[in-house]
């Protein structure tokens, strides 16, 4: 079932999409060469707790921590690891989700460890632009398969990269996965049509090779998905409102490079 969320309701998800962008602006300044992951864990999960909301990926069907840490080929739900430490050149992505006073909010970050090769580079931004061309589609009215199509469009026919398509963007808030499902690919026109108070996540996951991935079913530690070509993987994420001026990002980081979706 999707549920229509209300303003007040999207006001304080906008309020714990804070936290999360917070936490985000910290680990831009935290995450370097020979940082170990599990610094970047409880750093983390300190900004949530000492923010006074909750780190909800905690207890998640048996998870532990506040947040997945992917590294390189790993594409998603990597654990952090006490001992691993980052490397010049290295690509870590760092997922959470966070509830504040029950409201939910989720989002997703690349970062370049130290200084990454150019095709590290344009992974990065290749996978940030699809995931902002999405949630351009994110409009009263559009389908679910435009925000797909938008992004499969330019990943794949435009950049040739593989475009995952076993995790997929979702509805959010009061829990942390909710109807409807938002894959990141799709034909234009088809799908679950968007309605004002919608709140979904756009979160792609692109692979400088295919888009296989061996699943979190058949991790070693039973989490940890990576490509199955071990080629390296990039992911963005924004949790949105849909409105009637347009979406609006509750979990934006920048202010100014966001300005028409606030």
């Amino acid at each position: 079932m999707i549920t229509l969320k209300s303003p007040r309701e999207i006001e304080a998800m906008r309020q714990s999409g804070a936290i999360i962008a917070g936490m985000h602006h910290m680990l831009q300044d935290l995450i370097k060469p020979g940082i170990d992951t599990w610094e970047i864990e409880t750093k983390s999960r300190d900004y949530i707790e000492s923010h006074g909301a909750v780190p909800s990926q905690v207890g998640f069907e048996g998870f532990k921590y506040a947040t997945t840490i992917s590294v390189n080929n790993e594409v998603a739900h990597g654990l952090p690891r006490k001992g691993l430490h980052l490397k010049n050149g290295d690509l870590v992505k760092v997922d959470t989700v966070v509830a504040l006073k029950g409201a939910v909010s989720d989002s997703a970050w690349s970062y370049a460890v130290g200084e990454v090769t150019p095709e590290i580079q344009k992974l990065m931004a290749v996978t940030k632009k699809a995931m902002y061309l999405g949630i351009d589609q994110a409009v009263i009215g559009n389908r679910i398969g435009d925000i797909g199509n938008a992004i499969q469009q330019y990943t794949e026919v435009e950049n040739h990269y593989g475009d995952v398509r076993q995790y997929i963007g979702h509805g959010v808030g009061p829990t942390m996965h909710e109807e409807p499902q938002v894959p990141h690919y799709g034909k234009p026109g088809h799908g679950i049509r968007l309605r004002e108070g919608m709140v979904i996540t756009i979160e792609p996951m692109i692979n400088i090779g295919g888009w296989e991935v061996d699943t979190d079913d058949t991790a070693e530690d039973g989490w940890t998905v990576t490509t199955s070509d071990g080629s390296w993987s990039a992911q963005y994420e924004h949790t949105l409102a849909i409105t009637k001026e347009g979406p609006k990002i509750l979990t934006s980081q920048d202010a100014k490079f966001d300005a028409k979706y606030l």
